[in-house]
């Protein structure tokens, strides 16, 4: 198993390797949270990141990763723990077959492990208790309601749950714990509280260069520095849903298949659809805005290439 980092050095080298290209502020949050053992809580534009963290934590660190989707009317059921009540009836039936008439050994059977089904946040505890803890990611908690927030407190401030039949289930050492938000609502303070938190941005137009180079590799290089610096302009109007880092690598990758050297108006209106996900932003876009919001990015380009 590989070990946790040493510094905040060691944490950019370990996103590094994961093709993860991370500020230091975000490394070090990072790096705390690993070494003081606290949940990493990661707030953010759709789009920026943050879910791929717990995705390189994952594979760089060797540990398995186990992902509770949050979304509306997510309960302990779906996300911890529930009894399989067909395979109950079942023993209940061959129990009565077979004259067994020891009620109390027959609640002791139906509520044991044997009949329990382990959601995502149980395995992720479990699973620490083979010495190999677990990557455990709750992805946009903001679709979730309030009391499901209520019930993460014992999970973040304890790493255990409670199944009254069972017992308090703990882990013997705490999964990596990575949580995320959109930001569709506020969450609660109580959950902040028990976790670093950290902003996730937009990065500014060098760090999302460095970022295509990995993951868009084949765009050729005035193409990749057109596309950085279009979206950046985008990202200054006022649209119902920015471009995130996701949509840039997209669009690049997009732009890469027709064999684009260079951004052009034509191919920005046909490919608008790749680097924006609601119609009234692209209608917005189409045209003469796109038209001139590229003939300034060249501009820009262009200045920064005489200063160099």
């Amino acid at each position: 198993m590989t070990s946790l980092p040493d510094s905040v050095d060691d944490t950019l080298s370990l996103l590094a390797t994961g093709s993860y290209v991370a500020d230091r502020s975000l490394a070090t949050a990072l790096f705390l949270s690993l070494k003081l053992n606290r949940p990493l809580f990661l707030e953010g534009e759709a789009g920026t990141g943050k879910t791929e963290i717990a995705k390189v934590l994952s594979r760089t660190l060797d540990r398995p990763l186990i992902r509770l989707q949050c979304y509306e009317g997510l309960d302990v059921s779906s996300a911890v723990y529930e009894w399989n009540y067909g395979r109950q009836m079942m023993e209940i039936r061959l129990s009565e077959a077979s004259g067994n008439s020891d009620r109390q050994s027959m609640e002791d059977t139906l509520f044991s492990e044997k009949f329990l089904i382990k959601r995502p946040i149980l395995q992720a505890l479990e699973s620490a208790q083979s010495g190999k803890p677990p990557v455990l990611l709750i992805d946009e908690l903001d679709r979730t309601d309030e009391p499901f927030e209520a019930f993460l407190l014992e999970v973040l401030s304890d790493f255990q749950v409670t199944v009254p039949e069972l017992g308090t289930i703990k882990a013997e050492e705490p999964p990596l714990v990575v949580l995320t938000s959109n930001r569709t609502r506020e969450i609660h303070d109580a959950i902040k509280r028990r976790c670093f938190y950290y902003w996730v941005d937009y990065p500014d137009a060098a760090r999302e260069l460095e970022i295509l180079a990995i993951k868009a590799p084949q765009a050729p290089t005035e193409l990749s520095r057109q596309i950085v610096a279009f979206v950046q302009k985008i990202r200054t109007l006022d649209l119902f849903k920015l471009p995130g880092v996701a949509e840039t690598i997209d669009w690049a990758q997009a732009l890469t298949q027709l064999d684009r050297l260079a951004l052009d108006p034509d191919t920005i209106n046909d490919t608008l659809g790749a680097l924006l996900k609601y119609q009234d932003d692209i209608a917005k876009l189409r045209g003469s805005e796109a038209a001139r919001i590229l003939e300034e990015a060249k501009a820009e380009l262009a200045r920064e290439g005489a200063a160099a």
